[in-house]
């Protein structure tokens, strides 16, 4: 079975010689040259690139006259060649289209799976192009080749094993994006885990493995703990299914920490798998829900690459993790629990679960751990997916300074987030005649992705506090660009960006 912690990067190169000279240099007999394709010239006719295609034996016109390359963002033009004094075995000629990073981030994706499992990548994609490109240009090449782990396999498919850029680039930036990646490859690869192995102590498990390997702090409450300190949410929802819940807690400490150094808390949804307890799911429905647990990836893969990406704050990571099963053991429809800290809730329907795993995390995160900010990730509603598909999140935020942060990184990884109206008209909707909240909505307010939103903004306090529904967009129905079919890992570079920038 592979390492599902340790997902595999390339190395990466920076040579920002001559394009010929840097052929010249790469000693490989599996060399693969990637050259941008641009709407002004399909195939330049001069300058380095026409020479490097002229010392591989080749007329930049003839080739375009031949191959028509096409400068869509993402087209791949593959030219075989007879191997020389160069080396290279295969010539790519990739669409770049506007250049912008989206475009440029695409033509990576479709360069990384043409190149899976190759051993060397020399191209010039995004050269003298700037940071966001360059960044771009990585996420693309190395989650376009990332492969879904294959249980049984003993190794998983790697993207292609080195990575030469040629050209003008920062390779501070190009570590930095490729970091970031492996965070989101960490994401999925726990994300689409089999729920048969996958269950609460197994995720922690995996967080304990981590955090020795990355330099956390980590403590896990089993069921017990979680009893006795009165985590009502995460006993309710697991106690239908024969493994326990557990609450998982990560801290980063950055070096020479201080009181004045801010204090992140992330929290993360973890179903490892989402029956709908008594209220059962259909069952086209429940295909994907070993995914259900996403959130949790995100915060423990965002976690782990503190260290190596040297976050400036202190980051504090909680794992809500439980498995909503049918037995007789299961809550119910009707049923009042309590909350950690106090506050009671009416059950409305078991298939809500996510919501009263993450109250307890929230409000545990908001009385203990005194955060600066507090954010949440969680595939939490089918109303997001209906809203805004799959291509985005939503994002609620309690402080504008907060929400524009995230927006901003989520613009720089082209993950992106919608900001979305924490509507106080509807705040009465989960009112409650039995307890302090019901926590969904009744009546025909419509709006579930907002009503569980200010279910959410109920256990936080007044901290400064955003929510990420990410129902839609942490899960992809087919290989697409630098998204594979099944968990996206959607959040977590975006989470490393706005965590690297917060001061």
């Amino acid at each position: 079975m592979p390492d599902l912690l340790t997902p595999a990067l390339p190395e990466i190169d920076v040579r920002p010689g001559a394009l010929t000279d840097v052929l010249v240099d790469v000693e490989d007999a599996d060399l693969v040259l990637a050259l941008p394709v641009g709407p002004d010239a399909p195939v330049p006719t001069a300058g380095p690139v026409a020479a490097a295609l002229s010392a591989l034996g080749q007329d930049p016109a003839a080739l375009t006259a031949a191959w028509e390359p096409s400068t869509k963002a993402g087209s791949v033009t593959t030219i075989p060649l007879v191997p020389g004094e160069r080396g290279v075995r295969t010539l790519l000629l990739v669409g770049t289209g506007a250049g912008t990073p989206q475009d440029l981030r695409a033509a990576g994706a479709a360069v990384g799976r043409a190149v899976k499992a190759r051993s060397h990548l020399v191209t010039t994609l995004g050269s003298g192009a700037g940071v966001g490109a360059a960044s771009a240009v990585v996420e693309g090449l190395v989650l376009g080749g990332y492969s879904t782990p294959r249980w049984g396999a003993t190794e998983a498919t790697a993207p292609v094993r080195s990575l030469t850029f040629a050209g003008r680039y920062d390779e501070r930036v190009l570590t930095r994006s490729a970091l970031r990646c492996r965070a989101t490859m960490l994401a999925r690869n726990l994300a689409v885990t089999p729920s048969n192995i996958k269950n609460p102590a197994w995720m922690a498990a995996q967080a304990r493995t981590l955090g020795r390997r990355h330099g956390l702090e980590v403590s896990v409450r089993n069921d017990a703990d979680l009893r006795r300190e009165g985590f009502g949410g995460l006993l309710a929802v697991g106690g239908g299914s024969d493994s326990p819940p557990r609450l998982v807690e990560l801290a980063w400490t950055p070096e020479g920490a201080g009181d004045d150094t801010p204090h992140v808390v992330l929290v993360g949804k973890g179903i490892t798998f989402d029956t709908g307890g008594l209220d059962i799911k259909p069952a086209e429905a429940m295909l994907a829900m070993k995914t259900d647990m996403s959130g949790s990836a995100i915060v423990l893969a965002v976690l782990a690459a503190c260290r190596d990406l040297e976050v400036p704050v202190r980051v504090t990571g909680l794992l809500a993790l439980a498995e909503n099963a049918v037995s007789g053991s299961s809550y119910r429809p009707g049923d009042v629990i309590t909350q950690y800290g106090g506050r009671r809730v009416e059950i409305g329907n078991t298939d809500a679960e996510g919501r009263l795993v993450m109250a307890d995390a929230l409000a545990y995160a908001d009385a203990e751990l005194d955060p600066d900010v507090l954010v949440d990730i969680a595939t939490l509603t089918g109303a997001a997916t209906l809203a805004l598909g799959r291509g985005m999140a939503p994002v609620y935020a309690t402080d504008e300074r907060l929400g524009r942060a995230l927006q901003a990184a989520a613009t720089a990884t082209g993950e992106a987030l919608w900001p979305f109206p924490l509507v106080e008209d509807y705040r009465a909707a989960i009112d409650s005649e039995l307890a302090d909240v019901n926590h969904i909505a009744s009546g025909k307010v419509g709006g579930g992705s907002i009503t569980a939103a200010l279910f959410l903004r109920e256990f936080v306090g007044g901290r400064r506090w955003a929510h990420l529904d990410i129902a839609g967009a942490g899960r992809s129905d087919k290989d697409s660009g630098h998204l594979t079919r099944g968990a996206t890992g959607f959040g977590a570079r975006l989470l490393l960006t706005y965590l690297e920038g917060v001061r």
